[in-house]
């Protein structure tokens, strides 16, 4: 499978514009397998989010949908979704098809104020595509291992990510620590860029289950990287030396 991320500026609040700047950059990078942006893509990191979440069926989804079947490829970002009466961080998995699996994020960002107005979920959640098994986190959760604890359930996580600069060492060196100690591999895909509390610079990367970083970004710029998810490679690995036989009971 070959992955493509995407490490963009986002434009605050303008759900149209950053539809329009994603869509430029998945067009220059055809033939990927999978896109994955940044979290709360179309709107950068709104703690408040009334006025500016969209509905379960909104534009910035229609947008997804319509993107994977044009590109035959599965596009992958979190928004921020109003549901009911509650408001989510809410990490879509689009596959051409027109299948939609979702992902809330369970561990809201207190620290930023991000739980007085959102609802965390409370379900992992592991979509399978181009027979990849695949772990939906979102920023703050690359800080709780037990939550992404590998149960011999997936292959690969993907991290969607509003990182500040402030904090890029400890995102680097968490997104290592948990392709090696869950044998997998983990795309972290960060912004660049600012919002009004936070600078952003990146960090962009895909791991493989050795920890070693097989495709990056370069810091602080609007890019892209791909990389191919070799899953004989893994299967290979895990076999040959099963960590994950002897992990330890989550209670």
């Amino acid at each position: 499978m070959k992955i493509t991320v995407l490490q963009c500026d986002i434009v605050w609040a303008n759900p149209e514009a950053n539809r329009e700047r994603f869509d430029e950059a998945i067009d220059n990078n055809p033939d990927a397998d999978l896109y994955v942006l940044p979290e709360m893509f179309s709107t950068g990191f709104c703690t408040n989010p009334e006025g500016i979440a969209e509905s379960t069926d909104g534009e910035t989804l229609s947008w997804m949908k319509q993107k994977a079947k044009a590109t035959g490829a599965a596009i992958a970002g979190s928004l921020a979704v109003t549901d009911g009466e509650k408001y989510y961080n809410r990490f879509y998995f689009v596959k051409p098809n027109g299948s939609v699996a979702y992902y809330d994020k369970k561990h809201l960002f207190t620290y930023g104020g991000e739980h007085h107005h959102f609802t965390a979920g409370d379900k992992r959640v592991i979509v399978e595509h181009c027979g990849v098994r695949i772990l939906l986190e979102i920023c703050y959760d690359l800080r709780f291992p037990v939550w992404s604890r590998n149960r011999g359930d997936y292959d690969m996580i993907l991290y969607v990510a509003s990182w500040p600069t402030s904090r890029v060492m400890a995102w680097g060196a968490l997104l290592v620590a948990r392709a090696i100690e869950n044998q997998c591999y983990v795309a972290g895909v960060n912004r660049v860029g600012s919002d009004p509390s936070c600078q952003y610079c990146g960090g962009t990367v895909v791991i493989n289950p050795y920890g070693h970083t097989i495709a990056q970004c370069s810091m602080g710029q609007e890019c892209e990287a791909s990389a191919i998810i070799d899953m004989e490679a893994l299967h290979a690995f895990r076999e040959k030396f099963p960590v994950l036989n002897d992990a330890d009971t989550i209670m």
